[in-house]
């Protein structure tokens, strides 16, 4: 057993060797033959990195927002261009009373954050002495809008139902609006204006870091009551409605509180048993998903564009070991003459099938991870992870095209007759 095993591995050894000096012998030619696999194997492990990158970014910062999150709103998300339908654009508003029942009526809610932002192409612009923030996001909140948001304050305090009730001119800033107007300085308690309204500081949000290449840390928020005082319009083209963010008081109580809210706000609105809702419930996993399936999408079509390129480096691959038989047809005529038997010749040109094939993957492993590597580095935003299972699959498919496109040429090898092998010009 063991002089076959040994047998085997010398056999191995040789064909191996044999293909590297094919290879070395005609260097321009197996370049171009391994070329289609290179760019299959590498455009499959970079797209894997960056997708799998982008999947795994996007899912600890929607995550950063509260993994307890339910939030209803007029419409649903969506990710990309596209028009709504008729029927979702005659929606009923989701109003403040709405939020506030939420609150009343269903126990599990720990807190709940009506929120309206200024979505309507102004241009939002904070000053402090000659220094601006250009277009910070500004949104009108409520007290609980910290805990529902998994946002809370590092510096000072945040809005109080006080602040609600007197529509009190004050403001919580984020990080990134804090580096613009006050560099050097605690901007507590310093008047700003916000497109010529004054508001007194209270409140520095804390860092949220990135996310997809913007930041989550350019916030201007002020009272409820102050934003429908100083942006009447908002109200006025887009009727009353708002985002309603609301978080349990346990990660299991999640399905109760969208089973009462969604029951909740179906009466209210009036919905019959047998039709849909007519608002939307959206959560982290929502989010992850609804992305998720545009990635998806993305990876789909690579992969199609990657398995052509497979498919042309094959034929390649098939195509020099049919050129290689017919130049080596005397020296296979030698070796049958002498003993070699049919399995002997087949695992001679399937080896250097699948050595050339497994060179290009091989190269197109290490380009495949290079180029996400070099892009994440020139572009920071941009995350690529590559996984290790990733580099796996790609010296497979490679092998596998070697196997599958060398073994009719291995064959073909084989089963040449000795007699007219020899005899073969």
């Amino acid at each position: 057993m063991s002089s076959l095993i040994s047998h085997l591995r010398r056999g191995f050894t040789e064909n191996v060797r044999f293909a590297m000096l094919a290879v070395r012998a005609h260097k321009l030619r197996a370049s171009l033959t391994v070329l289609g696999i290179v760019v299959g194997v590498a455009t499959v492990i970079a797209m894997v990195s960056i997708v799998n990158g982008f999947n795994n970014n996007m899912i600890r910062q929607f995550q950063d927002y509260g993994a307890t999150l339910v939030q209803f709103q007029k419409f649903s998300m969506r990710f990309g261009p596209g028009h709504r339908s008729q029927s979702e654009r005659n929606r009923k508003d989701l109003t403040l009373d709405d939020a506030l029942m939420l609150k009343a009526r269903i126990p599990e809610i720990r807190g709940v954050s009506p929120e309206r932002y200024l979505f309507d192409g102004t241009t939002p612009n904070a000053k402090y002495r000659g220094r601006e923030s250009n277009a910070p996001n500004v949104v009108g909140a409520y007290p609980d809008y910290t805990l529902a948001n998994n946002h809370f304050v590092q510096l000072g305090r945040f809005i109080t139902e006080s602040d609600i009730e007197h529509s009190t001119p004050v403001c919580v800033i984020g990080s990134d609006v804090m580096k613009a107007l006050f560099p050097r300085e605690s901007p507590l308690d310093k008047v700003v204006e916000l497109n010529g309204w004054k508001y007194t500081v209270v409140g520095v949000m804390d860092d949220k870091g990135g996310f997809f290449g913007g930041s989550n840390n350019n916030w201007f928020i002020i009272p409820f009551s102050a934003f429908d005082r100083q942006f009447p319009q908002i109200k006025a083209s887009h009727g009353d409605t708002i985002h309603i963010a609301t978080v349990p008081y346990r990660p299991d109580q999640v399905p109760t509180v969208i089973e009462k809210g969604r029951a909740l706000l179906r009466a209210r609105r009036g919905v019959p048993f047998n039709a849909e809702d007519d608002f939307y419930i959206l959560t982290p996993d929502e989010m992850i998903n609804s992305f998720q399936g545009i990635t998806r999408g993305i990876t789909g079509a690579m992969v199609f564009i990657a398995f052509i390129s497979l498919l042309i480096g094959g034929v390649g691959v098939m195509n020099i070991m049919l050129v290689s038989v017919t130049e080596r047809t005397r020296e296979i005529g030698v070796r049958k003459a002498v003993g070699a038997f049919r399995r002997d010749i087949v695992l001679q040109f399937l080896t250097e099938a699948t050595t050339l094939a497994l060179l290009g993957g091989v190269i197109g492993v290490v380009v495949g991870v290079a180029v996400p590597a070099a892009i994440k580095a020139a572009f920071a935003a941009l995350p690529a992870e590559t996984p290790f299972w990733a580099i796996l699959v790609g010296l497979l498919v490679s092998m596998s095209v070697g196997v599958f496109f060398g073994l009719y040429p291995a064959v073909k090898a084989s089963r040449l007759d000795p007699i007219e092998a020899l005899r073969y010009e």
